[in-house]
């Protein structure tokens, strides 16, 4: 159902994602952009506290369906500064536990609410 597409005549990934990934059958559950905040309100002290925060909610809402992190299939990620990319690499490849989704990244000059340094969307595919 979910096959990692590769080809050399595009640019290899800069780090752990795919070219593209094709969806065969199945449906589809889009996640809106979830920042670092908990379900209580609160905002981790760390910025890979929020980076951990934003992706526990990503793979709760995911949960929540009966999918996970092997069922992404599209990443969008922003953050707020430069450093913080390495941050979200670290984080991401962490918690999506070896799935490859495609991916894009963007760093941008804020969110929503200037305490906030990332925020994930993505598209899970599933039965």
């Amino acid at each position: 159902m979910i096959r990692y597409v590769s080809t050399t005549e595009a640019p290899k990934p800069f780090s752990r994602y795919s070219q593209a990934v094709e969806v065969t059958g199945g449906r589809l559950v889009f996640v809106s952009g979830q920042v670092g905040v908990a379900a209580d309100g609160t905002l981790p002290d760390t910025e890979v506290g929020e980076h951990e925060q934003a992706w526990a909610n990503v793979l709760a809402i995911l949960k929540s369906q009966g999918l996970g992190a092997r069922d992404i299939v599209d990443v969008t990620a922003y953050v707020t500064r430069q450093g913080g990319v390495p941050v979200y690499r670290q984080v991401r490849d962490r918690m999506l536990d070896g799935a490859e989704p495609a991916s894009t990244l963007l760093v941008i000059s804020g969110l929503a609410d200037p305490s906030w340094h990332v925020e994930i969307q993505v598209v899970a595919a599933g039965d």
